[in-house]
């Protein structure tokens, strides 16, 4: 399978770039209040760190495949849940959530089976977006001190 700087793929009218394929979809994701509202908190990366990059992208496949590749989803625009794994806060955070999402922020129409194709361009983003969140030192803000508890 070729890396992702290496292909090049259209989707709507958006090109990707080769030097940083997600750039300008980052970028807008960024303007929104409630994508950006997202992070992996330290028990999420240490969860990546524990399982490894290849087994969070083999989970994603997973996800993926089973719940937005289909044209009529179960459950669509409910079906990913807010927390409990690193691959459903990156799917929330880039808007590969729901076919409504995917159709909004990716212009991937509603209504047909995802290909394999889109299938890997939408974990592509999803692992793109972890593996920057893994880079960043984000604060734990849902771990109480002792005196707290």
């Amino acid at each position: 399978m070729p890396k992702v700087a290496e292909k090049k793929m259209i989707y709507g009218n958006r090109q990707r770039n080769d030097d940083d394929p997600f750039e300008n979809l980052f970028a807008r994701l960024a303007q929104s209040k409630f994508r950006s509202s997202f992070s992996l908190k330290t028990a999420d990366k240490t969860y990546v760190r524990d399982k490894g990059m290849d087994k969070i992208r083999s989970h994603a496949c997973d996800f993926i495949s089973k719940r937005l590749a289909p044209a009529e989803p179960l459950n669509d625009g409910k079906q990913t849940p807010m927390r409990g794994h690193p691959v459903f806060i990156a799917q929330h955070a880039t808007g590969c959530c729901c076919r409504g999402c995917l159709e909004k922020w990716h212009r991937i129409p509603k209504g047909t089976e995802l290909t394999d194709e889109q299938q890997e361009y939408v974990v592509d983003v999803l692992m793109a977006w972890i593996e920057k969140q893994m880079k960043t030192d984000t604060p734990d803000t849902d771990i109480r001190s002792e005196d707290q508890i």
